[in-house]
């Protein structure tokens, strides 16, 4: 039995010696290779987008760019429809995805997540000179502009609204201002986005609930190296103002809580 025992040992100490080496692996041949390669879809503003000139720009560019740059090498992008964002790290295509992943028990099963670096919260939001509604109860008996099948409509719905059915959130905040909705349930970001570019527009937030979404930065699994380098990254660009430059610039405000 002894033999079967040593043999068990040296291929337990084999099996960790291999998964050791492939752990810091893909840092190590980031770095060798001057460059990480980011998915992004390349088409949802204001995190991954083309400006006028078709350059590719977004708060989420914004934010790989500055974490590329802590690790010491160049963030090379990759664009790809959202379906099959996420499945394109199985294949190896890229290092990163870093498209508003929001971090769920689902995927960190398969995949690993840094540390959050944004938050969303679903936020209420009414006419500039609204006085009735201060708080999600107070939707009971109003229009409420929404996606029928979101989240947002759900929540509507729970607190008593009537729901005019929106193609989302441009639209509801159309609806909103020609007085034909009292109130839209939506994303902060997407307020605070739609403010940042029409600052005189007669919108305000009501309420926010109080519990948000995260999102970060999603990576195969079994790579802590990796891992750690992106939370440095971040924790960096945060203590030395770089991360607050990004999110005034495309917010108008700090973001990551």
């Amino acid at each position: 039995m002894k033999w079967l025992t040593s043999l068990i040992i040296a291929g337990t100490l084999q099996v960790l010696a291999v998964t050791s080496g492939q752990a810091g692996a893909n840092l190590d041949q980031i770095k060798q290779a001057g460059i990480i390669k980011v998915g992004t879809e390349g088409t949802y503003a204001p995190f991954t987008y083309h400006d006028a000139s078709g350059a590719l720009v977004g708060f989420d560019v914004e934010i790989a760019k500055a974490i590329a740059d802590k690790l010491g090498v160049k963030a090379e992008f990759l664009e790809g429809k959202w379906d099959g964002l996420i499945a394109g790290l199985d294949a190896n295509r890229y290092d990163a995805v870093i498209n508003q992943v929001g971090i769920t028990e689902a995927r960190k099963a398969k995949y690993d997540f840094s540390d959050p670096y944004i938050a969303s919260k679903a936020v209420l939001i009414v006419r500039g000179d609204n006085t009735d509604i201060k708080g999600f109860a107070d939707l009971r008996g109003k229009k409420a502009a929404q996606s029928l099948t979101s989240n947002f409509g759900k929540l509507a719905e729970t607190n008593g609204a009537e729901l005019v059915g929106t193609d989302g959130f441009d639209q509801s905040i159309q609806l909103l201002l020609t007085g034909r909705a009292d109130a839209t349930i939506n994303d902060s970001l997407s307020f605070l986005d739609f403010k940042k570019q029409k600052p005189d527009a007669n919108v305000k937030i009501a309420a926010q609930e109080e519990n948000a979404d995260y999102s970060g930065v999603i990576v195969r699994k079994g790579d802590p190296e990796l891992v750690a380098a992106i939370n440095k990254a971040l924790a960096d660009i945060k203590a030395d103002g770089t991360y607050q430059k990004i999110a005034d610039t495309y917010f108008g405000q700090d973001v990551s809580k």
